[in-house]
């Protein structure tokens, strides 16, 4: 199945859209192909930290044992190979 692209219609401010352009001359990209791009980024952001949230609850409601900690770093310790650093 083909996507198809829908137009729409966003009001910038005058400042905003002479960097907008600015950027877009200097890429070599179309402003559309430089606002698709912004906004995948932004999804793709607001993903991340909605994980990252989550994990963070997650951790709040079931805290790591700090004795646990401990033999899971000593057992990482002895498993894996020492980096050369």
């Amino acid at each position: 199945m083909v996507a198809s692209n829908k137009i729409i219609q966003v009001p910038i401010d005058e400042g905003l859209l002479a960097e907008l352009d600015e950027v877009t001359r200097a890429q070599g990209m179309s402003r559309s192909a430089v606002i698709r791009n912004a906004c995948r980024d932004y999804i793709r952001h607001i993903r991340e930290q909605r994980l990252d949230d989550a994990y963070q609850r997650g951790y709040e409601k079931v805290p790591e044992d700090p004795a646990l900690a401990k033999a899971q770093a000593a057992v990482a310790a002895k498993v894996l190979p020492k980096e050369a650093w």
